[in-house]
């Protein structure tokens, strides 16, 4: 992960792109890109696999940008989420159900 992070820095210093990499600039980026791999769902099932890898990529690059601004470890942060809603969501309550946690 530190090693895609570099790759990452070292792109946008490259072509001193770091001036438009606000937390904001950085999160209107993810909804954008959010909103272009949604589309690639839009009307059925069907979809072509490479144009969501490339959204999706849009997605995680811009999500690893803001992580790397706001100095936090993604990794780190994902864990702890996923920590904090196995509380949410224990197993014997939660497994086969899509319902809200506090709906179990």
């Amino acid at each position: 992960m530190k090693e895609l992070i570099e790759k990452i820095r070292r792109f946008n210093e490259e072509r001193d792109w770091n001036q438009f990499h606000s937390p904001e600039n950085l999160a209107k980026s993810i909804s954008i890109e959010a909103g272009e791999l949604l589309e690639c769902f839009q009307w059925n099932n069907k979809y072509d696999l490479d144009e969501v890898k490339e959204e999706l990529a849009d997605v995680i690059n811009y999500c690893l940008l803001m992580a790397d601004k706001l100095g936090v470890d993604p990794k780190q942060i994902v864990l702890d989420k996923m920590e904090k809603t196995a509380k949410k969501y224990p197993v014997e309550k939660a497994k086969g159900k899509s319902t809200k946690y506090n709906k179990l």
